[in-house]
């Protein structure tokens, strides 16, 4: 078998797991072209999934993703899923919509995210990136449950985290940092991220027994559109820039090495007695993970945090 790592691309992940991929239906948030998430559902195309569902904001932008996976796989059939993670009630309907679908979600890809944004408020009083890039997800992901686990055992939920998740732990008495009073963009960023690994820690040890598997990632430095509220002071103090201020592309993954982690986290038998998992490279990397998100106490707590901020609790 051809080794996984870094250079790995998403159109070789598929060939190599073609036969997991076969038949199954993907949901797959943040699936607008240009990102990573329009990368992997054009790449997955190419193995005949049942149904690829494509989520995101702007049904418009989702009808660009469509129009590459037909041209790519004509046979593939493809649903789009208006879905607003910044707005609780626009999440409740979208997973009334997926409920009322007759397929099982075999595997739920949570990819959309923001990034470095300004300090902004969700239409539910959260911090963007907090409520957007977790909280969203945590809500969506809970109520279209009864889905997932339709598809029974070997069902995959797959939350993209990034290594961004070590600038901060959560902060459970200020995650909306003083309602901006003492906003900081990427230790707001790093709580985000770090929810996304600790949601799939709970997940696992919640729904492992019921035959789910959940794993966190971090994709790689990529250049998408995701960057677009970095300053070139941002890129300055990661070590981004070349002599003459431009971004090291060299240093950068391609869009379609970045996705070939989401097609192993979300189809690799390998990795199936490692639920909870965190993955860089194509590979499980549990070193990489931050001590402030790597404990069962802390991702319990964040669940309950998550419930309160939804108004609504899911046992299992």
């Amino acid at each position: 078998m051809v080794e996984l790592g870094y250079n790995t691309t998403a159109d070789e992940a598929v060939q190599i797991f073609a036969n997991n991929i076969h038949g199954k239906t993907v949901l797959i948030t943040g699936a607008t072209p240009g990102g990573l998430g329009a990368e992997v559902a054009i790449a997955l195309s190419k193995a005949s999934p049942k149904l690829i569902i494509l989520a995101g904001r702007d049904a418009a932008k989702l009808e660009g993703t469509k129009a590459e996976i037909t041209s790519a796989s004509p046979s593939v059939s493809v649903r789009l899923l208006v879905l607003d993670l910044s707005s609780l009630d626009q999440i409740r309907k979208a997973a009334e919509e997926v409920n009322a679908y007759s397929e099982p979600i075999d595997v739920l890809i949570n990819n959309a995210g923001v990034m470095a944004t300004p300090f902004t408020l969700t239409k539910d009083g959260i911090e963007l990136q907090f409520g957007a890039n977790h909280i969203g997800h945590f809500l969506f992901t809970n109520l279209i449950m009864p889905r997932i686990l339709a598809a029974g055992k070997g069902a995959r939920i797959v939350n993209v985290s990034s290594m961004g998740h070590r600038f901060e732990g959560i902060r459970f008495d200020d995650y909306n940092f003083g309602d901006g009073k003492n906003y900081d963009k990427w230790k707001a960023y790093g709580q985000s991220k770090t929810a996304n690994v600790l949601f799939s820690k709970s997940l696992a040890q919640k729904l492992g027994p019921k035959g789910v598997l959940a794993y966190s990632l971090h994709p790689g430095q990529i250049v998408t559109n995701l960057g677009k509220h970095m300053s070139k002071a941002d890129f300055e103090a990661f070590g981004w820039l070349d002599e003459d201020g431009n971004i090291k592309l060299a240093e950068a993954k391609s869009l379609q090495q970045g996705a070939s982690t989401h097609v192993v986290a979300a189809f690799d038998p390998s990795i199936e007695e490692q639920n909870g998992a965190y993955l860089r490279d194509c590979q499980i990397h549990m070193e990489d993970v931050a001590d402030h998100a790597n404990s069962e106490d802390v991702a319990e707590r964040l669940w309950k945090l998550s419930e309160q901020l939804v108004g609504q609790q899911f046992g299992y």
